[in-house]
């Protein structure tokens, strides 16, 4: 891995193009004919892109009883058991509608209202996660969402792997479609004849999908533009080289664009990681991927000190940070910037992708610096509650019929007026 000094100067904004204009033009012819032909689009593109022929689009029950057939029983009590975990971790996140009432006649608060309906994107081929199953409906459903539709890429043999059937049936999804890329974005924001337009679309997806969530955008809410994967591990001389480069091949070997970056005050760690991650990287299965991440993206950033250090993460914004130094605790309040905070030498970032329970969609590309990882909260809305009695009004009249005119809204400022009008008439 690349190794050098960091100082002020040094940049950590890593750009991965999202609005390619060959794509962007692709995407939207792709998005008009699903608006225009409806399923018979949806075949057509499935036998185009994905080769597969089908004659429904809707996973039918006995699809769902065939994949538990290839599953095995400890596979199936994994899922469960992440499940609980995950649940459990998001119920604490519900937030709950509130009330106040003043002693002036004022009622005020906050209604929090459930997304009727959501579409769940899981992408196909080699990112195949049913994981990513877990976090997308997991907070929906906590969140009391009436309906869910889980879209995926299908197999050349017109079936969707086990694995993601199985995830989806235990969770207890009732609509899962075999489609996917733009066309299913498409799909889920428009509705077709057999799917039902949505609210929302969560789940990641490729710069097809990446770009056309970005389309749809007003028409539907979504959760974010997600970038590659990216990890930082924040180490001193107490970390052991072998973990350290073990994490940073966790990420490296999700994409070739992904980042894998080690911020550290010990040279000597530098490069025993350096090592490391060329010792391991050759008996990886995905060694390709990962060697052209590490190569094209990794970094070693050698500070002066502690304290350097956290400023380089702060300044990263890294998705995943690992905190792999001596009291990792007290360093935790001067992080300001990351999606999720691994803390410790045992705390490696694979627990949060799988089993610990918070939720693993993160903010990518420095993002961090301004948005927070998927939650219950993105499948609510909340709408605010205001009720005045006639004395309030009057109490309050003179200033906001001031403000009104202050803008310049004589209408604003006559419809308080019309009302004191009415009470001098009482």
């Amino acid at each position: 891995m690349k190794i050098q000094r960091v100082d002020q100067s040094t940049t950590f904004k890593r750009t991965v193009e999202v609005g390619r204009e060959k794509e962007q033009k692709i995407v939207d012819s792709i998005i008009k004919e699903v608006r225009d032909n409806g399923d018979d689009a949806l075949f057509r593109y499935t036998r185009e892109l994905d080769g597969a022929e089908l004659t429904q689009l809707k996973v039918e029950p006995t699809e769902l009883e065939e994949a538990y057939q290839h599953i095995e029983p400890n596979v199936i009590e994994a899922i469960r058991e992440a499940i609980h975990r995950i649940r459990d971790f998001h119920q604490r996140q519900v937030t709950q509608s509130w009330m106040t009432t003043k002693a002036d006649g004022v009622m005020l608060g906050q209604k929090v209202t459930p997304l009727d309906r959501v579409g769940v994107y899981v992408p196909g081929g080699k990112a195949a996660y049913p994981s990513s199953i877990m976090m997308n409906i997991i907070p929906a459903q906590v969140a009391g969402v009436g309906e869910i539709a889980m879209v995926s890429p299908v197999q050349k043999d017109g079936k969707l792997p086990a694995g993601v059937l199985v995830t989806a049936n235990e969770l207890g999804v009732k609509e899962i479609y075999k489609i996917g890329g733009a066309q299913a974005v498409a799909a889920l924001a428009y509705g077709t004849e057999t799917i039902a337009p949505v609210d929302k679309i969560t789940g990641p997806g490729n710069i097809y999908v990446a770009l056309a969530k970005r389309a749809v955008y007003g028409v539907v809410d979504i959760d974010m533009i997600a970038g590659p994967s990216d990890i930082t591990v924040l180490a001193d001389e107490t970390a052991i080289p072998s973990h350290v480069a073990a994490d940073l091949l966790s990420q490296a070997e999700h994409d070739e664009l992904a980042t894998a970056i080690l911020v550290t005050d010990s040279e000597e760690l530098a490069e025993e990681v350096s090592n490391q991650v060329e010792l391991q990287l050759s008996s990886l299965p995905k060694e390709a991927i990962a060697r052209a991440s590490i190569e094209g993206q990794g970094k070693i950033y050698v500070t002066k000190d502690l304290e350097e250090s956290i400023d380089t993460v702060n300044r990263i914004a890294p998705e995943h940070l690992e905190i792999i130094v001596q009291n990792p605790m007290e360093q935790l309040g001067k992080i300001r910037h990351a999606g999720a905070i691994f803390l410790g030498p045992y705390t490696t970032e694979p627990i949060g992708d799988y089993f610990a329970g918070p939720n693993h969609v993160l903010p990518t590309e420095g993002t961090a610096r301004f948005s927070s990882p998927l939650s219950v909260d993105d499948f609510v809305k909340k709408s605010s509650v205001l009720s005045y009695s006639k004395e309030a009004l009057l109490a309050q009249a003179d200033a906001i019929t001031t403000l009104a005119r202050l803008e310049g809204l004589e209408a604003h400022a006559r419809a308080v007026e019309i009302r004191l009008g009415d009470e001098q008439n009482d």
